[in-house]
């Protein structure tokens, strides 16, 4: 496995009185949960319809439905306001900044910008961020209302149905929660946009307080999410294949990748007003980042977690330049080694739980090249199918076993709560922040064997 770094409102509520009054007979009717749920799913995205589609025969099919869903959702390019409580006037002007661009901030520039944290550059990052996050998180408002109508121009009949019910039960799975995953999303940019323009220290002060308050308020995306695809997978057609759904995977990279970003140009400004910060610190960047220490301290967290769950841990053993730093972002990597080296250690301990041997270690080695840092990790873990490589970086698939699987009614408002698998998060997370910045992330596997 190598990680690689790179150096440098108002009539929405007469629709859900019709929409309750209709489903009541459904709700006892379907022969299964599943065929329960995906009838109610899609009542709820063909919405905009109204009057057009009635469940006034509960011996429909499920197959019958979707065709129906298909067609209708070929005559409906309208999207609905699923935030009733947004006004109509949020709406146009999250449409109206959604539309323009947004500007790419480099790990080089942060580190120029920030060097030197005076009043004025405060001022000036204030007066960036009061522009830019509007327009991003203003597109992803957009894409979490847009998902199911953008479905219906696919070729492929078949392959559109269950992509419909994939694209729909995701968001009503992230909708019917109490904290709304769209909702924050909105509840930030009407946070943004009410604020004052910023002319002075005062506003930079209050703005500060703005932000922070937003990025608490996103903490439990990701927690969220899961719980959205974990329900999503277990109504998904069994004969399916994972890899086959790129518009769900392409969304959540796209949706997940621009929340690092965020939450970067966040973290950053809100750093830069700490009172005594390192010296070696720039905001969140550390210029002289040992990956030799960052990587041992995943490893104990991740040591730690496989104790609590397994009630042992397999040894790691680390090599590398202890004197060598780069400039980076001290949690990124973390975040990745830790998921990477957890995964290993589950692989390794669950081959060898029953063996009297001593289960091998797993091994990292940190390289400095002259244009990448790479970070190797291997183990004896027994690998993964070839047939299974395909799915290791979609966000549909996990290598848990089903009992251990993120429970949909587990407590997600607790943002740190971390199991040793089943939210099939991590992998595809941890290569989005390696790409952050120009890395990557490449597994390479010898079933039989383990991890290379």
């Amino acid at each position: 496995m190598n990680l690689t770094v790179t150096r440098r409102s108002t009539e929405d509520s007469d629709f859900y009185v019709e929409w309750n009054l209709r489903m009541g007979p459904l709700r006892t009717q379907p022969n299964n949960s599943s065929q329960r749920m995906m009838m109610e799913i899609l009542s709820w995205s063909l919405w905009k319809t109204r009057n057009k589609f009635i469940f006034d025969n509960v011996s429909t099919s499920v197959e019958e439905i979707l065709a129906s869903a298909l067609k209708l959702q070929k005559e409906t390019t309208e999207l609905p306001c699923m935030a009733t409580r947004i006004s109509k006037k949020v709406m146009e002007e999250v449409h109206q900044w959604g539309s323009m661009k947004q500007h790419g901030v480099t790990l080089k520039y942060m580190m120029e910008f920030g060097s030197n944290p005076t009043d004025k550059n405060l001022l000036l990052s204030a007066q960036f961020l009061h522009i830019e996050l509007p327009v991003r998180i203003a597109r992803r408002s957009i894409e979490l209302e847009n998902l199911p109508c953008g479905l219906s121009q696919k070729p492929a009949v078949l392959k559109a149905h269950y992509t419909i019910v994939a694209f729909t039960f995701l968001l009503c799975c992230i909708y019917t929660n109490t904290n709304l995953v769209r909702d924050w999303y909105l509840d930030s940019f009407r946070d943004l946009r009410s604020f004052r323009e910023i002319k002075d220290m005062s506003d930079e002060k209050e703005f500060t307080k703005i932000i922070k308050a937003i990025k608490v308020r996103h903490d439990n995306v990701v927690p969220t999410m899961a719980l959205g695809v974990l329900q999503l997978k277990r109504i998904m057609n069994a004969n399916t294949a994972i890899e086959d759904h790129t518009e769900i995977h392409e969304f959540l990279d796209r949706f997940f990748l621009s929340r690092i970003g965020i939450r970067m140009l966040i973290g950053q400004h809100l750093e830069l007003h700490k009172t005594n910060p390192n010296p070696n610190c720039v905001g969140c960047i550390h210029t002289k980042m040992s990956p030799l220490d960052v990587t041992r301290n995943a490893i104990e967290d991740a040591r730690a977690m496989c104790y609590r769950e397994y009630g042992n841990a397999p040894e790691v053993t680390i090599y590398g330049d202890p004197d060598f730093t780069f400039p980076y972002v001290p949690s990124h990597l973390h975040h990745m080694v830790f998921e990477l080296v957890k995964n290993s250690l589950r692989a390794v301990q669950e081959r060898f739980v029953d063996d009297d041997r001593v289960a091998p270690p797993v091994r990292i080695i940190i390289a400095d090249g002259i244009e990448d840092v790479t970070i190797k990790i291997s183990d004896e873990g027994g690998g993964i199918p070839r047939s299974g490589l395909p799915k290791l970086f979609t966000y549909l698939y996990s290598t848990a076993k089903t009992n251990q699987l993120l429970d949909e009614d587990s407590d997600l408002g607790i943002a740190n709560t971390v199991t040793m698998a089943g939210y099939g998060h991590g992998l595809p997370i941890s290569r989005l922040y390696a790409k952050y910045f120009g890395g990557d992330l490449q597994i390479l596997s010898m079933e039989g064997y383990g991890i290379v």
